[in-house]
């Protein structure tokens, strides 16, 4: 009876565990990790294992937990490029497009950023070199040239999104309102014939 704590402390590994497996939520996901590990690490100096629980709590716990959040910070973002001169004094664009965009983006516990250009050339680099996720912009049509990443061959009225990430395409096709007009540039592909409207 006297050892009854231990019991119950180790009952916690496996709860805590099954919660971390069925979190969606990455931030929630770190914190239910750092409690196992904390689970984890008390347990063995429970258990005598000194050496065994240090390692636990500097290792699976602070180290690993640092590691993921850096991880998870830096890949819970989609970065979306514009060209800044399209607003007026340089603001961010605003708007329901934008705010539909953070919308469907939260649910999936992912950051909107911002990104602004001074021009399309630099834009259009930036989407090249991978620097951006999508970009933002008021289409124009034209015939031939290097700038089939924002424009496309038919008369589009408002702003179109661009995106070279296939499954950012899907969610905001599917979740997008009609009127919006989503681009999808497959670079493997030659740029006029590779985009498809939404």
């Amino acid at each position: 009876m006297t050892d009854f704590y231990i019991y119950a402390i180790v009952a916690l590994l496996p709860l805590s565990a099954c919660m971390l497996v069925m979190q969606s939520n990455p931030f929630h996901a770190l914190i239910i990790r750092g409690i196992l590990g904390a689970v984890a690490a008390l347990v063995y100096a429970l258990l005598g294992a000194a050496d065994v629980a240090l390692t636990e709590a500097l290792m699976g716990t602070l180290l690993a937990i640092t590691l993921y959040a850096v991880a998870v910070r830096s890949s819970m973002v989609m970065r979306l490029g514009f060209i800044e001169d399209e607003w007026i004094e340089g603001d961010r664009p605003t708007g329901k497009p934008i705010d539909d965009l953070r919308a469907i983006f939260a649910k999936r516990y992912m950051r909107l950023e911002l990104v602004p250009y001074h021009d399309e050339l630099a834009l259009n680099q930036a989407f090249k070199e991978k620097e951006i996720h999508a970009i933002y912009v008021q289409p124009t049509p034209v015939e031939h040239g290097d700038r089939t990443f924002t424009t496309t061959l038919e008369k589009v009225t408002g702003y179109q999104t661009t995106t070279r990430i296939q499954r950012l395409y899907e969610i905001m096709k599917e979740e997008l309102p009609s009127e919006t007009n989503v681009t999808y540039f497959n670079p493997l592909i030659s740029p006029l014939s590779s985009s498809e409207q939404h």
